[in-house]
Parts: C-alpha cells; sequence; structure tokens
C-alpha cells in the first residue's frame, strides 16, 4: 500500500456509482424498455448493483438469455432512452458536494475517468453543472481502451498537467482500483457506490472510505 501523498495536485474521480447516484435513471430507462418490448421488468436492486459496469451489464438483467451479439442490438435504444431522462434524478452522493468544494478551495484540480460513453458523460456533467470544473473528462470512448486499462487516467494526467504520483483515484469498482494503480496514482476505493456487488477491501485499494467526508478530511490533513 503507498503511503498517502503530500501535496496533492489533483483527485481523479469515476462518474457514476462514486460522483453520482444515477442508478435511478438508469434503471427508469431499462423499465421503459422492458414495457416496449412487453417483458419482466428486473428488481431495482438487482439492476443497482451492476451500475458501474455499464449498459449491457443493465439490460442483461432484463435478458438473461441473450447472447453478447444479440444484446448489443438493444444497446442503442436503450441509451436513447437513457439519454431522455438523464439527470431527471441523478443527484450527487451526500458529501460529494462539499468534497468537491474543498477540493478547489486547496486548490487542487479535479477531473472526471469514466466508462459511459462520451456524448452521455458530457451531458450529464453539463446538466449537473460541473463540466466547466473538472480539469478533465475522459469518457469510454476517448481512446479504443477504457478502465481498467490504465491509459484513460494517465490522459486525464496529462491534459490537465497532473503528476500521477501526486494525484488520487476515487472509485467504487475494482476496475477503478487497478487503472488506478497501474497509472502510478494513490487509489482510494469508495464504499458508498454500487461496488458491482464486491467488497472494497478485497480490490487493493490504499485506502477504503465510508463517506465522502471522510476523503475530506484526509485531504486536508495532508495539505
Amino acid at each position: 500500500m503507498k503511503s498517502f501523498p503530500q501535496n496533492v495536485q489533483g483527485v481523479l474521480f469515476d462518474l457514476d456509482g462514486t460522483l453520482l447516484d444515477s442508478a435511478p435513471d438508469l434503471y427508469a430507462a431499462l423499465k421503459t424498455q422492458c414495457e416496449e418490448m412487453q417483458v419482466a421488468v428486473p428488481s431495482y436492486a438487482m439492476v443497482r448493483e451492476v451500475v458501474s459496469r455499464g449498459s449491457r451489464a443493465i439490460l442483461r438483467c432484463a435478458f438473461p438469455d441473450l447472447d453478447d451479439e444479440a444484446l448489443m442490438e438493444y444497446v442503442p435504444r436503450y441509451l436513447e432512452l437513457y439519454q431522455a431522462v438523464m439527470a431527471e434524478h441523478t443527484r450527487p452522493f451526500d458529501g460529494i458536494d462539499e468534497l468537491l468544494s474543498s477540493l478547489e478551495a486547496q486548490g487542487i484540480a479535479w477531473g472526471v475517468v469514466t466508462n459511459k460513453p462520451g456524448f452521455l458523460t458530457d451531458e450529464l456533467l453539463v446538466r449537473i453543472g460541473w463540466m466547466s470544473r473538472a480539469v478533465a473528462v475522459v469518457s469510454g470512448d476517448t481512446l479504443p481502451v477504457k478502465k481498467p486499462d490504465p491509459a484513460p487516467v494517465l490522459l486525464a494526467c496529462e491534459r490537465a498537467g497532473l503528476d500521477p504520483s501526486r494525484c488520487l483515484f476515487v472509485g467504487d469498482d475494482r476496475r477503478d482500483v487497478m487503472a488506478g494503480a497501474a497509472a502510478g496514482m494513490y487509489t482510494v476505493a469508495v464504499r458508498w457506490g454500487y461496488l458491482d456487488g464486491g467488497d472494497p477491501h478485497q480490490w487493493g485499494a490504499d485506502l477504503v472510505v465510508d463517506h465522502p467526508a471522510d476523503l475530506t478530511s484526509r485531504l486536508k490533513v495532508a495539505a
């Protein structure tokens, strides 16, 4: 495990399940698609757990018997439905607004590295009011690879002029920890997100936090 870096330059975050609770709108889109196709709607709890894995994992909750190729045919309509309701019920997790404001007050840059498609990421950040505040935004289709590959994380650092060794990567999925660690960053796993049914303490993160306020306090102490 790495030591918490002194003089932190920046903090990069996963988006869904880390900064934003977007599951209600992602579920609403799936519910509409199921109703259109006259199939049973899976439970919210089942869908919420897999949100961090993206649209195919969400669709598989409703269509478990389809192979990957057939499932992909349903993705465009799902994303269309999601875009229509995006940000209606999506909100920052409790304590995230305070965390971001604290980072900005300390002169610590923050950005987003997500596997979400770029057209959705950008629109969501605009609707939430964060696009102009983030120093870098890298989406799932910005590069040919996505997390757990470290390339998107390193690209965000490059765009923001950040030294990865002086940065934190924060996420609610094992892939976030893998990407951040491979990029040479201090990794933080959060317990308030979707977690993909896993235990953050088993992911090899340098730090596991229960609430955004825990990270806010840690960064102030290290400043």
